[in-house]
């Protein structure tokens, strides 16, 4: 059985907009979309509307996931994703999420906006996800559970074996969204070599992270085929600008591929060197276990630790309002001459106390 079954029946029956890109394609002289003729003189090519999904691009992600290029949604982000999966499987007031708070927070944003239901599982004591539990609070009415791994704001990963039991046991009955922005820091199986045994998975990953475009906002989801071409019916027409596209092509060629790669190797190296160095300072209570590109840190008094390291021009997100994090800062993996200056305010912090 398709899990689109469970879809909402309006958008399975949706006609959706046809663009004109989208209706011919090729051709030397367009005159099929209200286009400006002439390009603009400071950036060629632009007067064009871009192709919705940029075959080259979807070819370069789906050799990058090793998946088919029909099972990959390009979009901006990961949180584009997020929101046509919550428009299209759950209808407002009827259907709800699960999720498994301290956990990303635009899953719960999306549901609320649709007027979707949020059911939370919280993370055990240790950050761990009880499968046993998430199962048991999953309805009839939940159509979608996300699974953050690794886990943001927290770093922890949820095993391989634990995601194909989940999904094993929802088949048929919810899809499982595994979010694997931080995957690349992560190592190990990725939830996408479930896509051959199980229709009731997909999986959001990005190119923000690991391959240095944030600004760029360039996101996959990697689906069955027929999620994929649910979502196209109501994903907006032109979703990403040709700058963006021409981006996201260079930061994948070779070349480009093993630079990043490089990057993400020194990352983890950095992780696993300031992890115990901020361990062993005093006003530290727990540095969170993380195989993503930041950790978690819990302080005596986390908003003043915050505070001070403002004052010395140094940026970390407080993430105190999170389920079971109270006193928590989140700090991102930066260059080894950022990481010393961090460690430096805050053993500098450490003296003066």
């Amino acid at each position: 059985m398709s899990i689109v079954t469970i879809a909402r029946p309006e958008i399975c029956a949706l006609q959706p907009y046809s663009s004109a890109r989208m209706e011919a394609s090729g051709g030397a002289v367009l005159l099929n979309a209200n286009e400006s003729p002439w390009p603009a003189s400071a950036a060629s090519g632009l007067n064009r509307y871009p192709d919705p999904q940029p075959a080259a691009l979807v070819a370069r992600l789906a050799q990058l996931y090793a998946v088919d290029c029909a099972q990959v949604l390009v979009g901006r982000g990961s949180d584009e994703a997020i929101d046509l999966l919550v428009r299209a499987f759950c209808a407002a007031g009827k259907d709800a999420i699960a999720i498994c708070p301290p956990t990303f927070g635009m899953y719960a944003v999306s549901a609320r906006i649709q007027g979707a239901g949020v059911i939370e599982v919280p993370l055990t004591r240790d950050f761990g996800l009880d499968a046993d539990a998430l199962l048991a609070a999953v309805t009839p009415q939940t159509k979608l559970v996300f699974l953050c791994s690794p886990n943001n704001p927290t770093g922890g990963v949820v095993p391989y074996e634990v995601v194909a039991r989940i999904v094993a046991a929802l088949s048929g009955r919810a899809l499982v969204v595994v979010d694997e922005a931080y995957a690349d820091f992560a190592g190990g199986t990725s939830a996408t070599s479930l896509l051959t045994q199980s229709a009731n998975v997909a999986i959001l990953r990005t190119l923000s992270k690991a391959h240095a475009l944030a600004g760029a906002r360039i996101g996959a989801l990697i689906a069955s085929t027929d999620v994929i071409a649910l979502l196209r019916r109501i994903q907006a027409p032109y979703p990403l600008p040709q700058p963006c596209v021409e981006a996201a092509l260079a930061a994948l060629t070779p070349v480009a591929r093993e630079e990043a790669a490089a990057h993400v190797a020194a990352s983890v190296r950095e992780r696993k060197r300031i992890a115990p160095l901020l361990s062993a300072l005093p006003d530290v209570r727990a540095v969170l276990p993380s195989a993503a590109n930041f950790l978690c840190v819990r302080f005596d008094d986390a908003a003043l630790t915050y505070r001070r390291l403002l004052d010395r021009g140094i940026v970390v997100r407080d993430v105190g309002t999170y389920h079971g994090l109270a006193n928590c800062l989140r700090i991102s993996i930066g260059t080894p001459q950022e990481n010393a200056c961090l460690l430096s305010a805050l053993q500098a912090r450490e003296a003066a106390a």
